[in-house]
């Protein structure tokens, strides 16, 4: 990948979920033969109310990662770019370039750990406030101190979703 635009958090918008709607069409038609279970809105894009960088997270479930080579193959041909990023867990990719990003797509095998438990934070941050707003808060200050660094500002987040996973948020 290039240099790494800066990382910035804007409040929710609420055509995030018809931004998805419309990605969720355009990948069912592109990876109808590799798709297996479902096609879901992730990260904080999926959540009403939450800030996040601008970018409609999706995750496409597939037999397996095997599999569906062809299918991110086909996602290239289309436009989409490839990065060997997370390759024991998943394919991704973004659109419409690595430095202006609008979608990320992960192709993650149907029912791995990954899938579930990119769901489970998902609605936990849905049905809980006080975790939404938690995590908010920490994706803005971690964002001011890893600006240009993708990979750190995501590391730095993975504690605070692992110990909300298993503590389950106050409400669940």
């Amino acid at each position: 990948m290039s240099e790494q635009a800066p990382i910035h958090i804007v409040p929710y918008d609420p055509t995030w979920p018809a931004q998805f709607d419309e990605e969720r069409t355009i990948l069912a038609q592109l990876l109808q033969t590799w798709l297996f279970g479902t096609i879901e809105h992730v990260g904080s894009t999926a959540v009403p109310g939450l800030c996040a960088k601008p970018v409609i997270d999706v995750m496409v479930g597939v037999q397996s990662l095997a599999d569906s080579i062809p299918g991110r193959d086909a996602l290239v041909a289309a436009g989409y770019q490839y990065a060997a990023y997370k390759t024991d867990v998943m394919h991704w990719l973004c659109k419409p370039s690595f430095d202006m990003r609008t979608h990320h797509i992960h192709l993650v095998p149907y029912g791995s750990p990954l899938w579930y438990e990119r769901l489970s934070f998902r609605d936990l941050l849905r049905r809980d406030q006080k975790v939404a707003k938690a995590y908010a808060k920490l994706k803005v200050d971690l964002a001011a101190r890893f600006k240009f660094d993708r990979e750190a500002y995501t590391q730095a987040k993975g504690p605070f979703i692992y110990e909300m996973l298993k503590l389950g948020g106050e409400d669940g």
